[in-house]
């Protein structure tokens, strides 16, 4: 049997997702290391430099806009990366990214930085400038989102030509 179909059908990602491809899922995954990287980068920029020079608030909020960006910039990559997804499949990209990141919220808070559940659930509100809970929206929506532009270009292209 197929690994690839194992693999995908095992974690019911075939049918769920319309995923069968285990360099597809490599790339998911790969995508989803550099964003972990540029929001591990964004939080030492946002506390080193931007805390200092502006404050708290602000400085959360503009690490936010920042953050935001990266997802959707990675995402327009790796749209470009895989080729043309379908809508289904680019909103469970989203999804699988969105549950990577919480599990590694959760589990690095927790375990490595030995936070409490009260701490942990609190950078899911919108005070003093956070802006967690939209970039968790923005993870989840932006393959889909660079699909739909995508999808419109090629669209448009169609009927000018």
């Amino acid at each position: 049997m197929n690994p690839t179909i194992a693999l995908s059908g095992y974690f019911g990602l075939s049918q769920a997702l319309g995923i069968i491809n285990i360099m597809f899922l490599l790339r998911l995954f790969l995508s989803w290391l550099v964003i972990l990287a540029l929001a591990i980068i964004n939080g030492a920029f946002r506390e080193l430099f931007l805390v200092p020079k502006i404050g708290y608030p602000w400085a959360l909020l503009l690490s936010g806009f920042i953050l935001a960006s990266c997802v959707v910039f990675v995402a327009w990559l790796s749209y470009h990366s895989v080729g043309s997804l379908n809508a289904r499949t680019a909103l469970g990209v989203g999804l699988i990214w969105l549950l990577l990141t919480l599990i590694f919220e959760f589990s690095f808070g927790r375990y490595v930085q030995h936070k409490s559940w009260v701490v942990l659930l609190g950078a899911y509100t919108f005070e003093r400038g956070n802006l967690w809970p939209v970039i968790l929206i923005i993870i989840l929506l932006s393959p889909s989102a660079v699909r739909h532009i995508y999808s419109n270009d090629k669209h448009t292209k169609k009927c000018d030509a």
